[in-house]
């Protein structure tokens, strides 16, 4: 009994699974569409503080839009969700001090988009 006892105690203190560490903004556009990030400098080193901007228009004709920006977290990642399933290319624009880069994304070619930037 005794041991069966110690036993549930050592499985109630057993540290949870760390999950991922992601910046996560929930945009809310009313739709399915996703696009998540990874970004380093130069030497291959996750980047924190990042910000990821980016302008979309969606809907009939593009008239409604929305700038979101969200930050990276100390991994280099960022996601946001929400995005809507027929808008406009977007461009996200990631900069971090006087570095940038920016990548493109078509919801209508790629729904769920995953983008590894290098940060120059």
């Amino acid at each position: 009994m005794t041991t069966v006892l110690l036993f549930l105690l050592s499985l109630a203190q057993a540290p949870a699974a760390k999950p991922a560490d992601v910046t996560l903004m929930k945009a809310g556009l009313g739709g399915s569409c996703s696009a998540d990030f990874t970004v380093k400098d130069a030497d291959g080193k996750p980047v924190y503080g990042a910000m990821v901007h980016v302008k979309v228009r969606y809907g009939f004709a593009g008239v409604k839009r929305a700038d979101l920006e969200v930050g990276t977290s100390s991994e280099g990642k960022a996601r946001i969700e929400g995005l809507p399933d027929k808008a406009r290319p977007m461009t996200y624009d990631i900069k971090k001090d006087e570095k940038k880069a920016d990548v493109t994304q078509d919801v209508a070619d790629k729904c769920q988009a995953t983008f590894d930037v290098t940060l120059r």
